[in-house]
């Protein structure tokens, strides 16, 4: 009797133990194929709702708000995602501009550009309770994306350091690392370490292209995410097209990954390239795409970090250095020999529209182009993150999913077509699952991403004008107590907030 009790208490025990240790980071009756909007809430205008970050301590959402020189950080109450209003804010106006927030236990960190663009900017740290400041310190010149390190030991930003529009003035691209446990210490670091293989990369799909550029001065870093160890870190390097590998404990760049370029000529590739056409018309055109992508998430499985990234592309538009042209321009030449049919396709109805670089394409430095190159690969991609290695691209697939969802817009088949800029990586039910925000298409595709090497569609959910941020909140940090999707545009200044169905 004494054995059965005893067999018996440990059953309990074993039981009560399995249901404490059961992680809420989702609900296994969670179906990702299924959000939709229970909540929206209209910020402001144009620049009122860029980049959010939620706060599970005081169920507090911070929202980047610039618009017509103010600027500050929105504080919205966020207990009933169905019902947000605003209640405060933070003023960063004598600081500068604020182009990031991120939230880790308890503590707001905001980077802000100095109002000298070119200068040095600032991470501003409050508490999420009362909005008091707890610090701020000095990083590299425009810091355009902030993030805590997952243990919260470290904040990291890109910063991304672009010249000037005479391009006398143009700062180092660095990346600051910031340790939260040693009085918020800082430690600025930059590219010189890899300048000797700048031929190397360059061969492989590196861009260093600026007026009068240097290794150095020409990297801009644009997005960070980091490692569920808080270990590593990646950062795209957008104008560049390429990845950057970073150790956080010694503050030290050990790689970077150049991404090359992609075939629009292959199968599954094919893109419209104008917008004279009425209407999606998808075709076989001899250009390639270069990645260029804006966020990046890191997806780790069975020990490999699998790195996906919105390949928006962004072109260098300054009064003193523009790199883009329209194909049908007469001071685009093209070769005779790599294009036998160059007065056609200099027709609006075909390649005449597309805005292509100039400083790529000259293969045998004879004046005209041999090849060309649009900006932005119009897709999301995923890479190895230990050898730069594509394992993914979704090819056409966000272009036709839009066009099909009537999300398309053809007035943007020229440039950059969807324009896929934002991505966030969460579980919901037993999958993993992604998300892409894309700016053109007032639109976010959901991924199924459980197997990182094969993602399926699942859905496209309209959003706001022009979503910037795409934040994910898990069941376990949820309000709700469920899955929450917050997406922020910055072309309306709305807010919207999606949940999955139960299945």
């Amino acid at each position: 009797m004494r054995k059965f009790l005893l067999f018996a208490l440990l059953l309990t025990i074993g039981i009560t133990s399995c249901k404490k240790d059961k992680s809420p980071e989702s609900i296994d009756n969670e179906d990702p194929a299924t959000f939709s909007e229970i909540g929206s809430l209209d910020i402001g205008g144009v620049g009122a709702a860029e980049i959010s970050a939620f706060d599970p301590l005081t169920n507090r959402l911070f929202v980047v708000k610039n618009e017509a020189g103010i600027n500050k950080i929105e504080v919205i109450d966020f207990k009933n995602p169905s019902a947000m209003n605003s209640i405060g804010s933070i003023d960063i106006t004598d600081l500068g501009a604020v182009n990031s927030v991120a939230v880790h236990d308890g503590k707001l960190a905001a980077a802000i550009e100095a109002k000298d663009k070119q200068a040095n900017g600032k991470v501003a740290i409050f508490k999420t309770t009362d909005y008091s400041k707890i610090t701020e310190v000095i990083v590299g010149a425009l810091p355009d994306m902030i993030t805590f390190s997952p243990d919260g030991k470290y904040i990291l930003t890109a910063n991304e350091g672009e010249p000037n529009a005479d391009y006398t003035n143009d700062p180092s691209g660095t990346i600051s690392i910031i340790s939260v446990n040693n009085n918020y210490a800082v430690t600025t670091i930059d590219f010189s370490s890899m300048a000797s293989q700048q031929t190397a990369l360059m061969q492989k799909g590196f861009r260093i292209f600026g007026l009068n550029s240097t290794f150095v001065k020409d990297i801009e870093p644009e997005y960070i995410t980091i490692s569920s160890d808080s270990k590593t870190a990646w950062i795209t390097l957008q104008e560049n097209n390429g990845i950057a590998k970073l150790d956080i404990a010694s503050k030290t760049i050990t790689n970077i990954f150049p991404l090359g370029f992609k075939d629009y000529s292959l199968d599954g590739n094919f893109i419209d390239p104008s917008d004279k056409e009425v209407g999606y018309k998808a075709a076989k055109w001899n250009v390639k795409g270069i990645y260029m992508p804006d966020a990046i998430a890191v997806l780790e499985e069975n020990g490999i970090p699998y790195l996906f990234t919105a390949n928006e592309g962004d072109a260098r538009e300054y009064a003193a250095f523009t790199e883009v042209k329209r194909v049908k321009e007469n001071t685009v030449v093209l070769d005779a020999v790599k294009f036998p049919n160059a007065t056609d396709l200099k027709k609006d109805e075909q390649l005449g529209r597309l805005n292509i670089t100039t400083t790529l394409g000259d293969t045998d430095k004879d004046g005209d182009l041999d090849e060309l190159y649009s900006l932005g690969s119009r897709s999301f991609s995923v890479w190895n993150g230990i050898t730069g290695a594509q394992v993914f691209d979704s090819k056409n697939e966000l272009d036709r999913k839009c066009n099909d969802a009537g999300a398309y817009d053809d007035g943007r088949s020229d440039d950059k077509s969807v324009e896929p800029e934002g991505i966030t990586i969460g579980i919901v039910g037993n999958k993993k699952t992604a998300f892409v925000g894309m700016e053109r298409a007032d639109a976010v595709a959901v991924y199924d991403v459980t197997t990182p090497s094969n993602p399926v569609f699942l859905q496209l959910l309209k959003c706001g004008d022009a979503p910037e941020g795409v934040l994910f909140i898990p069941a376990k940090n949820s309000p709700t107590k469920k899955s929450l999707l917050v997406v922020s545009s910055e072309e309306d200044g709305v807010i919207k907030v999606y949940t999955p169905k139960s299945i």
